[in-house]
């Protein structure tokens, strides 16, 4: 069992690795950052989507960004879609699961703010139709995805595709660029 421990560990660092080499990967997170930082300081919001595990990362971003990362500071506003159970279980009954991200984005988005989707196929409808709708209301839209960027490539100002297609190891990834993001937002910010 150890060695599969060990094994684990190392494709996730593997992934990490492949990341860190990856100059023009490391250029999209930092003009991910001077967007979200542009926005926050515009009075805009950030946005997050992803469906399971996704969505688990999107809400623990966007608690980094109201909660706190390192500093004590002011909340900075950003929400991930999926909280309000009441919302998508209606919505996904009465239109279907496919647009409870994008009536959400038409609500609650606005030109300047920008909508992070996560997924790690790139090509989950119901964030795809997000990213289309916030293009339409003049959003930022970045995008979460592992190696082929999926459908959510085409869509996305910044596409962060993990080079891998294990899933696990593209939300470790996920995670840990969300951290980064966070942790220069606030930097920059405060």
């Amino acid at each position: 069992m150890q060695q599969k421990i060990t094994e684990i560990i190392k494709a996730s660092i593997d992934t990490k690795q492949k990341v860190l080499s990856d100059k023009a990967m490391l250029s999209v997170i930092e003009q991910l950052v001077v967007a979200i930082i542009g926005a926050f300081r515009n009075g805009n919001k950030v946005l997050l989507c992803g469906n399971g595990g996704s969505a688990a990362d999107a809400q623990h971003i966007a608690a980094e960004f109201t909660g706190r990362f390192y500093t004590d500071r002011n909340p900075l506003p950003s929400e991930a879609l999926h909280c309000n159970t009441s919302y998508m279980t209606a919505v996904a009954n009465d239109y279907g699961y496919d647009v409870v991200y994008s009536r959400l984005v038409r609500g609650m988005g606005k030109k300047g703010d920008v909508l992070i989707g996560l997924s790690t196929s790139g090509n989950s409808v119901n964030i795809t139709k997000a990213l289309q709708e916030a293009k339409e209301i003049g959003m930022i839209t970045a995008s979460f995805t592992g190696e082929s960027g999926g459908k959510m490539k085409e869509i996305s100002d910044f596409l962060i595709n993990v080079p891998s297609t294990d899933t696990p190891r593209i939300q470790e990834t996920h995670i840990m660029i969300g951290h980064i993001i966070c942790q220069l937002v606030e930097q920059q910010l405060f």
